[in-house]
């Protein structure tokens, strides 16, 4: 395959790009042949897929089952949540999953990440995504949290449950400190996060102060267990939404045991200004996470979608560049250069919180990447670009065609 005339990120001029079966054999801006399948990206930009770095694809398509989430808070989205899972089945979860999938695909997403809810005595949400990551191991990779949405401490046999969610095959651990019962029982479930994935060599991805209570540290005890144990990079912190309402001193000092600890944060833009917030009357918090601040710091950063059409969340589409468009708009990033590396928020900086070793248009590298309908990665946010071509392990998997609009100007 031959991809010609690539607007490639941070790439002066129009590149070129050969792919020989699943590789990428060469990139030059000298004119090469054209081979029996030949794209002209014609100046588009070319860029690696984009990785969604936290979704629930066991709770999509679920809102208003058994009703609506008419608060909008995240501890009546986790009630209604308790009353829906009494009802999955394998069948049911993979049926929905597929078709969140689906919406991943056309978007360009080939990486994910979904928190799976273990406070299940049958594992039943676990069971059919281990089934549903096998099935569409050619078209997207994804990568499965075991994550205690009802605590680990405060739910009956939470700790076994997760390590039997790992015995099944769970590539993350998880855990939400903040909804234990007790600062005491949220420090335990850090505790017991961090010694499963010692044991079995897991990444670690904590639902992390998702609430605006500015007396939630615990990402302080996150990074500090990341750093004494030297999981480092391997560890996300999603969320941290009471970041928003840190006193700066605080938020200072707390940045430096972040960048130490080399930890990922990973945002989730449109639904954290949605749940936060909701005990305010005015001024209304945002309540995302400090993201800009995070990035000056050198902190890796991410965003992701969270939810499509869930308890928490009735809207979601996972389209990459709405949750961008959410966050540097919220987080104040619109200047020129805030808006062109946003672009990275949903693609090298979600795959370093993903530790994608394979990522990046590089020679050598396995053929995955995308073509998006923009020039650039400011008209790509801007617009909204979609994505033009998905291509992965070197062949086709998504082609659009741009619609057509005829229409008079004046």
């Amino acid at each position: 395959m031959l991809i010609k005339n690539c607007k490639l990120r941070n790439k002066d001029g129009l590149w070129n790009i050969s792919i020989k079966d699943d590789k990428i054999k060469q990139i030059t801006t000298d004119i090469l042949p054209d081979e029996a399948e030949t794209i002209d990206a014609a100046g588009h930009l070319t860029s690696a897929p984009y990785v969604e770095p936290h979704i629930h694809l066991d709770a999509v398509f679920t809102a208003g089952q058994p009703r609506w989430n008419e608060s909008g808070t995240l501890f009546e989205g986790i009630e209604l949540w308790s009353e829906r899972k009494e009802q999955i089945s394998i069948a049911d979860v993979k049926e929905r999953a597929k078709k969140a999938i689906n919406l991943q695909i056309s978007q360009g997403i080939q990486f994910v990440r979904s928190h799976v809810d273990t406070t299940d005595s049958e594992l039943t949400a676990l069971k059919a995504l281990l089934e549903v990551k096998e099935e569409v191991k050619d078209l997207i990779d994804l990568q499965l949290v075991a994550f205690p949405q009802e605590g680990i401490c405060s739910y009956p046999n939470g700790r076994e449950l997760m390590e039997e969610a790992v015995k099944l095959g769970a590539d993350v651990i998880g855990a939400i400190p903040h909804y234990e019962f007790t600062r005491e029982y949220g420090i335990e479930s850090l505790k017991t996060a961090f010694s499963l994935a010692e044991k079995y060599n897991r990444l670690i991805d904590i639902h992390c102060d998702e609430i605006d209570d500015p007396e939630s540290h615990f990402l302080e005890t996150v990074a500090t267990y990341a750093y004494e144990s030297g999981m480092g990079s391997k560890v996300s912190a999603s969320h941290t939404t009471a970041m928003h309402s840190y006193n700066n001193p605080y938020a200072c000092k707390l940045f430096r045991l972040l960048k130490l600890a080399g930890i990922n944060i990973i945002s989730c833009p449109t639904e954290n200004i949605h749940l936060q917030g909701r005990f305010d009357t005015f001024p209304k918090r945002r309540g995302i996470t400090r993201v800009k601040e995070l990035l000056e710091a050198g902190i890796n950063t991410a965003v992701a979608q969270d939810s499509i059409m869930d308890p928490w969340y009735p809207l979601g589409t996972d389209n990459p560049l709405r949750e961008v468009d959410m966050c540097i708009h919220a987080c104040q990033m619109m200047g020129y250069h805030d808006i062109i590396n946003s672009f990275d928020l949903v693609t090298a900086n979600a795959a370093r919180a993903l530790h994608l070793d394979d990522y990046g248009i590089k020679e050598g590298n396995t053929a995955n990447l995308i073509i998006v309908n923009a020039d650039n990665e400011f008209e790509a946010i801007r617009n909204l670009s979609p994505v033009l071509y998905s291509i992965r392990q070197g062949k086709i998997i998504v082609e659009r065609i741009p619609e057509k609009l005829k229409m008079q100007s004046i």
